[in-house]
């Protein structure tokens, strides 16, 4: 289920296959940008936290500071390669796997990541500082100070510590992603119980939560649902949660 190719035909056609009871209803529940918002609130860095507190499409006010343009100047290439670079900084990619994604040349793709940290200062340091503070104490922590240890920061192998340094830098993103929707999920998981409601969590497929829901339910599960998540932790930018509700799993998103 976490596997399924949901932007495939295929994939969209099983994830048809799956349907409530009858008089019910699935709904989804699935946290927007969850990693980008956390780095913005690890980094702490001024535009990118700016950038999302002030609402609309993070991808185009990313490209707009890149490019050093106005906003409605923005192009859709442009907000693409803004996208690929925002998720690319998360899991530590570097010029080579840029050019490729991007289709540009190595020379391109290595200014463009220079131009990006440029703009976004503190984004850079909070990532190093991170593979420091490993190398240092052989961990890296959660926002809910979850370690996770990173013995190939030290191994002999020059391809195990890069993987070890990519790793420093992205797990208290990636965990603290974790972390919040599993803290999500026991709010929800009581308030459905003290509540005395027939809804059912179903399943959680990375930062999406799936439910089984009485038709009669829809309104006060979806609002206490996406309280919930939204509210799994304060940050210094708002958690943001995308709800749909249908009768299979495909009609739970807004295509």
């Amino acid at each position: 289920l976490q596997n399924i190719p949901i932007r495939r035909e295929l994939g969209r056609e099983i994830r048809r296959g799956f349907v409530p009871h009858a008089g019910w209803v699935l709904l989804g529940a699935d946290y927007s940008q969850i990693e980008l918002r956390l780095l913005a609130h690890l980094s702490k860095d001024p535009a990118f936290v700016q950038a999302f507190n002030a609402g609309g499409d993070i991808h185009r006010q990313t490209a707009a500071l890149i490019f050093n343009i106005p906003l409605p100047e923005v192009t859709s290439e442009m907000r693409a390669r803004a996208k690929t670079i925002n998720f690319a900084t998360i899991y530590g990619q570097g010029p080579h796997a840029l050019s490729r994604q991007l289709k540009i040349t190595h020379a391109e793709a290595k200014e463009f990541i220079e131009r990006y940290f440029e703009r976004f200062q503190d984004v850079r340091a909070y990532l190093d500082s991170m593979v420091e503070y490993a190398r240092v104490h052989g961990y890296v922590e959660t926002i809910f100070k979850r370690r996770r240890y990173i013995p190939e920061l030290r191994d002999r192998n020059f391809n195990i510590r890069a993987f070890g340094e990519r790793t420093a830098a992205n797990s208290p993103i990636q965990g603290s992603a974790a972390d919040l929707i599993k803290i999500a999920m026991i709010h929800i998981h009581d308030r459905l119980r003290d509540e005395r409601l027939g809804a059912r969590m179903l399943l959680q497929v990375h930062d999406e939560l799936v439910f089984e829901v009485p038709e009669a339910e829809l309104e006060l599960v979806t609002s206490l649902v996406r309280y919930e998540m939204e509210h799994a932790a304060a940050l210094s930018v708002p958690l943001v949660v995308d709800v749909g509700a249908g009768r299979n799993w495909l009609d739970t998103k807004f295509w």
